[in-house]
């Protein structure tokens, strides 16, 4: 059975995201970033071609997925409600409910998910990457639920700092 988890760049470390995709079991990221860096030497790791190398080193497989990923104008809406909450990405606990209705009616509904799903590695677990380290604050958690929701696929947030196993979404952590 194909699983999802979600996992986000803020929060770790180039060690602790390896390791906790070597502990999920994880074969495959699929990063859903619009523009594949990240600022800031803390996360430089995470800057697509040295993520692409750790990652084959660490025997996962990678596919940059831009048609998941918000548009320029949806993130600007995302940052504007950001900056009238008083948050940044890095410490946002949700999306603004106009940016989830359009990310989901512009981007995610046109999109062919079944497409997608039938080019996972069977019977392995795919992780849905982007930057927020909470999944709530970011789209890939829309992507997850559909893919619960339309292809049975459970899911499993990896959060960081987080002791002990992850909680599948939806269940108490």
């Amino acid at each position: 059975m194909r699983r999802i988890v979600t996992i986000g760049v803020y929060g770790f470390t180039a060690g602790a995201f390896l390791e906790e995709l070597a502990c999920g079991g994880v074969a495959l990221l699929l990063d859903l970033r619009q523009r594949r860096g990240v600022r800031g030497a803390e996360y430089a790791w995470a800057n697509a071609a040295r993520l692409q190398r750790a990652l084959a080193a660490a025997g996962v497989g990678y596919r940059h997925v831009k048609g998941l990923a918000p548009t320029t104008e949806l993130r600007r809406l995302q940052y504007r409600e950001d900056d009238r909450q008083g948050v940044g990405k890095r410490n946002r606990i949700a999306l603004a409910p106009e940016y989830v209705e359009r990310y989901t009616r512009e981007i995610l509904a046109p999109f062919d998910l079944g497409a997608l799903v039938t080019e996972l590695p069977s019977g392995s677990v795919t992780a849905l990457f982007c930057v927020e380290g909470n999944p709530e604050a970011c789209h890939r958690s829309l992507v997850a639920e559909r893919l619960c929701a339309e292809y049975g696929m459970p899911v499993t947030d990896i959060r960081p700092g987080r002791p002990g196993p992850v909680a599948e979404a939806g269940g108490p952590v």
